[in-house]
């Protein structure tokens, strides 16, 4: 069975999102993009909500651009062909290999756990992965911790979630300054 994974940058105190709506402390540095594209090719579905959907967008044209350098190019050809499946209340239409949702997160997860494919079911955004959460879909946390205190903002992980047993499956460091921690959910 394909595993849910929830995956992104967070700080050290737990946000992805400061309390102003900057993540710009988030950039990632040439190592560690290289290690996004390489995560990247597991996925064989990612999840979103709106607002990372509009952050993303800019992928969907940026192999237009030609300041992109080699890794940003390696991103945009695995990003721009995978399939997403966008979870909106307020947009009509979706760009690229993107779908609008047609059901609810759990039924949407439960078939394309269903249908043949490999890869993993990424989810993005932290509204989208609290509901995930929420309903116990996640099989799997996975964060590139920045050292950084933002003092607020959105958090990696929902404030009202329950108690969740999670077993550590793999870390590494990063110029001793990001740590990658990837965390599978004990059922």
């Amino acid at each position: 069975m394909r595993s849910v994974t929830y995956s992104m940058g967070v700080s050290l105190d737990g946000y992805i999102v400061g309390p102003d709506g900057g993540f710009d402390w988030s950039e990632p540095d040439e190592e560690v993009f290289r290690f996004w594209i390489d995560d990247i090719r597991q996925v064989g579905v990612h999840l979103l909500g709106r607002r990372l959907y509009e952050t993303m967008l800019y992928w969907e044209t940026a192999d237009q651009d030609r300041s992109l350098d080699d890794a940003e190019r390696e991103w945009t050809s695995l990003w721009n062909p995978l399939p997403k499946v966008v979870f909106s209340r307020t947009l009509s239409a979706v760009r690229g290999r993107a779908r609008l949702a047609s059901g609810s997160l759990a039924e949407e997860v439960a078939r394309l756990r269903a249908e043949p494919g490999e890869g993993d079911i990424a989810i993005g955004g932290a509204t989208l992965a609290a509901e995930a959460a929420a309903a116990d879909l996640i099989d799997e946390y996975r964060t590139v911790v920045h050292p950084v205190l933002v003092g607020g903002g959105i958090p990696f992980f929902p404030r009202h979630e329950r108690r969740v047993d999670l077993e550590l499956v793999e870390t590494r460091t990063f110029h001793a300054k990001f740590v990658y921690l990837r965390h599978r959910v004990v059922r």
